[in-house]
């Protein structure tokens, strides 16, 4: 089964990780796909986010790193992919992933099938916004994601 897990990334964190990961164990392929937002206003660029994937995710034979813009559906019809991957953090994760997975379901005519991942208690309370937010005040992210994602969003924030 090819699977896709969207996601902004911006910064991608340990709990990224963590459903990438597990997720690689369960499924043939995953392509974890970099959503291009032009109205967004990102710490990262999309580039940026993209190299920092394919850095972490080397070694995992089964993960692709790309990226996409506009309806979700329309890449993974494109690309056949059978099911998207979302994380959840908390109760809260759940109520706006459910919406969107009966739209994605409704928008692709029955063909996507959205799969939950809870996540590992140890990083269910990660992430990038909050990973943005303690960085901007110069707090310690070293917990929350990759050392090499770490030094470059201190550089991000070093340079504003």
């Amino acid at each position: 089964m090819r699977v896709i897990y969207p996601g902004s990334f911006d910064p991608v964190t340990n709990g990224h990780l963590d459903i990438i990961k597990r997720a690689s164990r369960l499924f043939d392929e995953v392509v974890v796909a970099v959503l291009v937002n032009k109205d967004k206003k990102s710490l990262f660029t999309t580039e940026e986010r993209i190299e920092m994937l394919k850095e972490l995710l080397y070694d995992y034979s089964n993960v692709t790193v790309d990226n996409f813009s506009g309806l979700l559906v329309d890449y993974t019809k494109n690309n056949k992919i059978d099911a998207t991957i979302r994380g959840l953090r908390a109760v809260s994760d759940y109520e706006s992933e459910l919406q969107m997975a009966h739209l994605n379901i409704g928008l692709s005519d029955g063909e996507l099938e959205t799969l939950f991942l809870t996540a590992t208690p140890s990083v269910s309370f990660v992430s990038s916004s909050a990973v943005r937010e303690i960085a901007e005040f110069g707090g310690d992210i070293s917990k929350l994601v990759p050392y090499k994602v770490a030094e470059k969003t201190r550089d991000k924030y070093s340079r504003r």
